[in-house]
């Protein structure tokens, strides 16, 4: 996977979810509105701020986390 730089985490910003550069923006809005069927000129027009940057890592992102296996760690 190649290095994501506009991704970020802050347990202060929308509870530590993954956000877009630190906005209140989470990868999950951004890959919610593209399942619902937005394109990513609609979502650049709904928020001016993103990037198209923005979209390709937030997605990119999301396919990484989707193959990723949570292992629980056993309670002593």
């Amino acid at each position: 996977m190649r290095k994501l730089t506009r991704i970020t985490f802050n347990p202060e910003i929308m509870g530590g979810k993954p956000c877009i550069r630190g906005m209140r923006v989470t990868v999950g809005m951004i890959v919610g509105m593209i399942a619902a069927g937005h394109s990513r000129d609609e979502i650049l027009k709904l928020y001016p701020y993103l990037e198209s940057q923005d979209i390709d890592e937030a997605l990119s992102y999301a396919a990484w986390r989707s193959e990723e296996i949570d292992i629980p760690l056993p309670m002593t």
